[in-house]
């Protein structure tokens, strides 16, 4: 069990989970760290919205535009294909997006799910403040080169209970400073051969809602054997403590 802050109008803490990793010897989430971190935010007030940076990264006070690359293997929304090299042992998630109101501060989250949709365990997602599975599997990188966020997994090392990979983007403080979807734009996944980040398949959203505040823009999951992607592009009025408590993971 994780125990987060969870009410009505108020999303997961930055800060107070940006340095669990530091705090938690095994780079999972420990409840116990939470609460306290929890007040030593309140004492220092919310961030930028680049806070949750590292120490080697400069805060800015606006998102920096970025140009999306050319999306050479696009998919539909909808659409559920084959990985081009469906026996890769490792592939490279990587994503993209723009902002229409600088006040919005997007993450990228993934969750590992089992057959029946939910996680195999409490620590079971990675995301800012966890950026490695348990099993070292999936790992989050922020800032890349050509993207902004990028999550690695590695199929050799994944648990084989989980059959899925639902990848998220989430608006920080969405409900507190009442951002949505439609104030972004250019949003995109694009998965890639991580030998020479050559691209197997990718989706760039179209659709933009005012009641959305997340999005599960994509996923990876195991068919007969094989792993495939799925354009998903659908929204949820959902933070990200929310979306813990909608894959399973248990939130007090």
């Amino acid at each position: 069990m994780i125990q987060l802050p969870v009410t009505s109008g108020r999303i997961l803490e930055r800060s107070t989970l940006s340095s669990l990793n530091a705090n938690c010897s095994d780079d999972y989430v420990c409840a116990d760290n939470i609460l306290s971190l929890n007040t030593r935010k309140r004492k220092t007030g919310a961030g930028s919205a680049q806070s949750h940076a590292t120490p080697a990264q400069t805060s800015v006070s606006s998102p920096t535009v970025i140009r999306v690359p050319v999306l050479l293997h696009p998919v539909s929304k909808g659409q559920k294909s084959p990985l081009l090299d469906g026996n890769l042992p490792r592939v490279l998630a990587c994503f993209g997006w723009n902002v229409k109101n600088t006040d919005c501060d997007v993450d990228v989250s993934a969750f590992l799910l089992n057959q029946s949709g939910k996680v195999i365990g409490d620590s079971w997602f990675v995301f800012y403040g966890q950026t490695q599975s348990p099993d070292r599997s999936t790992c989050l990188t922020e800032q890349t080169k050509d993207d902004r966020q990028m999550i690695s997994i590695d199929f050799t090392k994944l648990n084989p209970a989980v059959k899925k990979i639902v990848f998220v983007m989430t608006i920080h403080e969405a409900f507190e400073k009442r951002l949505h979807f439609d104030m972004l734009k250019d949003a995109y996944i694009r998965i890639l051969n991580p030998s020479d980040r050559r691209e197997l398949l990718s989706f760039r959203l179209t659709d933009y809602y005012t009641n959305v505040i997340s999005m599960a823009i994509g996923e990876i999951y195991q068919h007969n054997g094989k792993w495939k992607f799925n354009a998903v592009g659908n929204g949820l009025a959902r933070d990200l403590a929310g979306l813990c408590e909608f894959y399973g993971v248990q939130v007090i």
